[in-house]
Parts: structure tokens; C-alpha cells; sequence
């Protein structure tokens, strides 16, 4: 329990580099900068290769840097630290990949692949392909800050949302109305042949694993865009580069890849229904910035001993 008037130590690691605008979010969140040997709390930018095998045992809680935590996982990291709370900055990037997915969807709506390589003036055979995203429904696959950020930028444009999460309460925030649709994600199943387009922001768990393949990609429409800012592997690739070569559906956003990075010569490269973009949705110049915003919030909640966000839950795997 935190003592009125008494600091609240918290370390930035690894020691060398530690980003100053990190330390200044520690201060700003009002704790006290201190190194990690007296620290209760510690906000880490490495990766799980880096971290201590051995935490000083003052440490109470650990802010990682990034929204998907697998690879934390795979290293036993959460297994060996037990009574070490760990937060992800799982809704830190949410603007920025949502900004990206609409991007992405309405890039394949509108043909822009297509048109961006014509090296003429083809406007007949193009007319026939060009959509809009009005009076179309979408699918939210993994309804949380991203899906939370992607819905009030798709309601102007007259989309119909349906938002999947694992309990089915109704998605609320700022900007997302009543008519929003929240299923259940074990209800999936129902919505491939109601759906126009589908977004796909959910963490990748051994239960996400080619959430999407064959038979989701068959129950689609063959003008339906499948959209991926989460992880490659919530999409079996083999089929989806089936999907696509035979028209099955419309075409494919991947920010994201299974394998990663996509090897050069791979057919996802060429087929003209598919864009890729190299994990770019939340580059570098963007992402320590929002990351210490996250950070000055959950310092805050840690010195007042508040709820943090983003807890990491080692039973659902992220």
C-alpha cells in the first residue's frame, strides 16, 4: 500500500539507453526516477531476451512496451516472475493502427492497387471493381482500444459495425453508438456470410491461431476485404493466397504476416488483390510518444494505487 507523501520509486530499463522522454513520463506520473535495485515498479523498453533473470524483489509491477505479449510467453518470463504484476501497452497504439486499417480497407474498396499500377487510362475496366464502404457492414475482430479507436472513424462513413470480443458486452467509448453490434467470439461462426469486410485486431493466443482460414474465407463475399493489424498467424496464409488468386474474396490489407517478415518472391507479393505493409501501422516516430503517454497513465494509477491498465492475464495469454 502506497503511503500519502511518501515516493513511490520506479526505473526505466535497460539502464543504457533509457529514453528520457520514459523517465520524464515516470516523473510526470509522480513517482521518483530511481535505479532498479530500489524500484517498485519498473518500466521496461527491451525485449524478453534482455530481461533480468533475476528481479530485485522491491519490484511489484512491470510495464512492458509493446500490445502483444507471446513472445513473453515463450520465454517464461510471467512463469518465473509470479507475484510480479505485468502490463502490456496493449490500447497505447490504438490511433495509429486503426488510422492504418482504414487505410488499408478503403485503399482495397476503392481499387487503389489496382490503380496504382495502371500505366493507363483504363477507366472502364476499373469502373466495375470500385466500391464504397456506405450501407456495408464490418466485422471487428478483436474489439478492444483498436477496434474502440477503428469504430468512430467507420460510423461517418455509413458503415454498419459489428464488434466481437470475448464477453459480448456492448463496446462503449467516445464516438461509438448504441447501433454498434457486439457478438461473442464464440459466436463468430455467424457473422462470416452477414459480413462486407472484416478487420482483424484480436492477440494472438494458441486459441487465435488461423482464427480465419479456409472455410472463413469461403463464407465471405467475393467482394469482401480481410483486414490484418493483429498478428500473421491469426490468418492461415496458405489459404488466404488461395482466397485470393481465385477470387474468392476481394482482396487482402496485411500489415502483419505469417511468416515475418515475408520472404522476398512470396505470392503475396504480387497478387495484385493484396497489400502489405511491413508492420509499419505503429512505426517508431509514433510509437515511443504514445507509449509514454501510457506510461505517465499507468505510473499514476501505480503510485495511487489504482486499477492499471492493460493487466496481463497469464490464464487468457495476453
Amino acid at each position: 500500500m502506497t503511503r500519502p507523501g511518501v515516493p513511490v520509486p520506479v526505473a526505466v530499463g535497460p539502464a543504457s539507453p533509457a529514453p528520457t522522454l520514459l523517465q520524464k513520463a515516470v516523473v510526470e506520473g509522480g513517482a521518483t526516477l530511481v535505479e532498479l535495485e530500489r524500484a517498485r515498479g519498473l518500466i521496461w523498453v527491451g525485449g524478453p531476451g534482455e530481461f533480468p533473470d533475476d528481479l530485485p524483489a522491491s519490484i511489484e509491477w512491470v510495464q512492458l512496451p509493446a500490445a502483444g505479449v507471446e513472445d513473453w510467453f515463450t520465454a517464461g518470463i510471467f512463469a518465473r516472475h509470479p507475484n510480479v504484476r505485468f502490463t502490456s501497452a496493449a490500447g497505447a497504439f490504438a490511433a495509429s493502427v486503426a488510422e492504418h486499417s482504414l487505410m488499408l480497407l478503403l485503399a482495397g474498396v476503392r481499387y487503389l492497387p489496382e490503380h496504382l499500377h495502371a500505366g493507363s487510362w483504363r477507366q472502364q475496366d476499373f469502373f466495375p471493381h470500385v466500391g464504397t464502404l456506405r450501407g456495408k457492414t464490418v466485422t471487428i475482430v478483436g474489439a478492444g482500444g483498436i477496434g474502440r479507436a477503428l469504430i468512430p472513424m467507420l460510423i461517418p462513413l455509413g458503415v454498419h459495425v459489428i464488434a466481437v470480443n470475448r464477453s459480448g458486452r456492448p463496446v462503449t467509448g467516445p464516438g461509438i453508438p448504441d447501433t454498434v453490434e457486439t457478438i461473442r467470439a464464440d459466436q463468430l461462426g455467424k457473422i462470416w456470410s452477414r459480413t462486407d469486410h472484416v478487420v482483424i485486431a484480436a492477440p494472438a493466443t494458441p486459441a487465435t491461431k488461423h482464427l480465419i482460414g479456409a472455410e472463413e474465407l469461403a463464407r465471405l463475399k467475393p467482394s469482401s476485404w480481410v483486414i490484418n493489424v493483429a498478428r500473421g498467424s491469426l490468418v492461415d496464409t496458405d489459404a488466404l493466397v488461395c482466397a485470393l488468386a481465385s477470387g474468392a474474396i476481394g482482396g487482402a490489407g496485411l500489415d502483419v504476416t505469417d511468416p515475418e517478415p515475408l520472404p522476398d518472391g512470396h505470392p503475396l507479393w504480387v497478387l495484385p488483390n493484396a497489400i502489405v505493409t511491413p508492420h509499419d501501422s505503429n512505426p517508431p516516430q509514433l510509437r515511443l510518444a504514445a507509449f509514454a503517454d501510457h506510461v505517465v497513465e499507468n505510473v499514476t494509477r501505480f503510485v495511487a494505487g489504482r486499477k492499471l491498465l492493460a493487466p496481463i492475464d497469464s490464464e487468457r495469454g495476453y
